[in-house]
């Protein structure tokens, strides 16, 4: 049985990088990194790969998104390390510090209405079909962005949590951040600022000075400190969580890994 490759084609490599951005939509190239076509035997060998398989065990990252409107950190010339010199939250810092929290939620406020709007790929939805076709095992993404579960892929592990829920990290309450949304609003009427560009997970750039006025709700059921429920830099991934995975990787007979480099720890191990 032949399977239609091609959208992963352009995303999966052991890089996570793709081979053209032919087919983005216009104003979305900016965060698709380039990087050398595949040639007819690199494609041969994938479709044989997959044809093999029977119980596909798949690791997405960042990469997959970018034709989302997603930009990642790692690519270069594109990703946030190589466009700015911003670091993404750390977790330390995040709980240890009210201004941060205020600077974080400000920023991820301001680009919530963009984030939450975006879609699946072409991608996505491969994965999602071949999973209906029983090819596709298990699916474990380092991505945050909910794009897999806008696909419909059932048999998934958001390994870094996932930007849409919010936990509260007094009483381990979860709640949708779309109802944060709204608290978000209420509490900051008149609030606004300027945008400077789009960070990878669901926030904007904005100067400190402009968030010194922006007011951040706490815990509806005990006034515990909200968090996305995402696994910031310097955190670890819930130890149940790693088990299940290598669970499901054990049943598997084959992994493809489709748009990250394994940098990323959690990724790797």
């Amino acid at each position: 049985m032949r399977f239609p490759w091609r959208p992963l084609a352009l995303c999966c490599a052991a890089t996570g990088r793709r081979a053209s951005s032919s087919s983005v939509p216009e104003g979305i190239e900016s965060f698709v990194p380039a990087s050398s076509t595949i040639d007819a035997h690199a494609l041969e060998q994938l479709q044989a790969f997959l044809s093999r398989a029977t119980r596909l065990f798949v690791i997405t990252g960042a990469g997959l998104s970018t034709e989302s409107g997603i930009p990642d950190y790692r690519s270069e010339g594109v990703g946030l390390y190589a466009r700015t010199d911003r670091r993404p939250m750390q977790y330390a810092e995040y709980i240890r510090s009210a201004k941060s929290r205020q600077r974080y939620w400000a920023r991820n406020y301001m680009g919530w209405p963009q984030f939450s709007s975006h879609q699946p790929n072409s991608a996505h939805l491969a994965l999602q079909q071949w999973e209906e076709q029983g090819k596709v095992h298990w699916l474990v993404t380092q991505n945050v962005d909910a794009l897999h579960s806008k696909a419909g892929h059932q048999g998934l592990t958001e390994l870094h949590g996932c930007a849409h829920r919010v936990l509260c990290l007094g009483c381990g309450a979860v709640s949708p951040r779309e109802d944060l949304q709204k608290r978000f609003k209420a509490l900051n009427p008149s609030w606004g600022a300027q945008a400077g560009g789009v960070a990878p997970d669901g926030d904007v750039f904005i100067e400190d000075e402009q968030v010194l006025h922006f007011r951040v709700p706490s815990c509806k059921d005990c006034g515990g400190i909200l968090k996305p429920e995402v696994t910031f830099f310097g955190d670890t991934v819930n130890r149940r969580t790693v088990q299940f995975v290598h669970e499901r990787l054990a049943e598997s007979d084959a992994v493809l890994v489709a748009g990250s480099s394994l940098q990323v720890p959690t990724g790797s191990s």
